[in-house]
């Protein structure tokens, strides 16, 4: 059976904005930020989720920001093939998850801070931001009740934000997420959340709460189209919808070789082999042209991250038939 994590489930970060979004207020280096981080450019992004930091200290935003590129780099470093399937599955405690944790705690401390205040929808979706943040990588370690923990409190903050402002889309990326997950988990796991007291979810209820990210969320958008995916791909075998819900992020951020790579996977599973040999071949380019980065600015500069995307393309294209991938290179 294959075995799936809370937090590269329960995920709320940010994207480009929607049509018909209800704008956050966060600042220009925030956005632009997010563009480079979504192309793969985490180094460039977290020079300017730093100048936010600098420039309001005493809000949460800067840094959660800094957290959720942190991840990024975190979950290229960890993707790999298992159970036929490329994804972040697990791996164990590294120094730089310290880092990963203060800055995550600091940016919940700040909310609390603003909170105490005066309520504010925005302020308790940051909150549950880095809460959700936390349980991603207690997930990637494989920490079953830190993920629990910190999911629930994320779930608990949402809400509040949700009933605070109905119109914020972006609390229903998390709460979606939330919903589909919990109904999603094996009986093992889902003995282990009655006895922990977790609240339940449905996946029509998390789907629902997922559209409507879809169509008012602001910053997390993008966040929502590749989780959602991502769960009908693991469990639901919705390879065709996935791959609606992902195309449109690749075609934005066409150098982000994380985004090729899934993409890349849906279309295997499809049968779509030239279509996947395409997807891999080009994630591994991107990655390749950045190991040879000497700055480590370009999209894909650090270093372990390129390394894990070669490597990964070259497994999944042993996968496929070889006239196929022919196919790919003659292009």
């Amino acid at each position: 059976m294959r075995k799936f994590c809370l937090p590269i489930i329960l995920v709320l970060t940010f994207c480009a904005a929607g049509a018909h979004a209800k704008k956050l207020n966060a600042p220009p280096e925030a956005r632009e930020g997010l563009r480079f981080m979504y192309a793969g450019d985490t180094a460039r992004a977290i020079e300017l989720f730093r100048k936010v930091q600098q420039a309001q200290p005493d809000s949460p935003l800067g840094y959660l920001l800094e957290v959720n590129a942190l991840w990024w780099k975190m979950y290229c470093a960890a993707c790999e093939i298992r159970w036929n399937t490329i994804d972040a599955w697990k791996r164990g405690k590294l120094p730089g998850d310290d880092y990963y944790f203060a800055l995550a705690d600091k940016a919940i401390v700040l909310g609390d801070a603003q909170l105490a205040k005066a309520p504010s929808a925005e302020m308790n979706l940051y909150v549950g931001m880095g809460y959700a943040l936390k349980a991603r990588l207690h997930g990637l370690r494989e920490e079953a009740k830190p993920v629990a923990r910190a999911g629930v409190k994320a779930r608990e903050y949402l809400l509040r934000a949700s009933q605070l402002d109905p119109e914020l889309g972006d609390a229903y990326t998390g709460l979606g997420l939330y919903n589909y997950f919990v109904d999603a988990l094996s009986w093992w796991a889902k003995m282990l959340r009655f006895f922990m007291g977790i609240p339940g979810g449905t996946k029509k209820e998390g789907t629902r709460l997922l559209e409507r990210a879809l169509r008012d969320g602001d910053m997390s958008v993008g966040e929502a189209r590749f989780y959602y995916a991502k769960n009908l791909r693991n469990y639901d075998q919705n390879y065709a919808r996935a791959v609606e819900l992902l195309t449109p992020l690749v075609e934005e951020y066409p150098t982000n070789p994380v985004f090729q790579l899934v993409l890349g996977d849906l279309h295997a599973k499809l049968g779509h082999h030239a279509q996947a040999a395409k997807y891999f071949l080009e994630a591994k380019r991107l990655a390749s042209r950045g190991a040879a980065s000497a700055s480590g600015n370009s999209p894909v500069g650090d270093s372990a991250c390129s390394a894990r995307i070669q490597q990964v393309a070259a497994a999944a294209l042993a996968l496929l038939p070889s006239t196929a991938v022919a196919s790919a290179l003659s292009r």
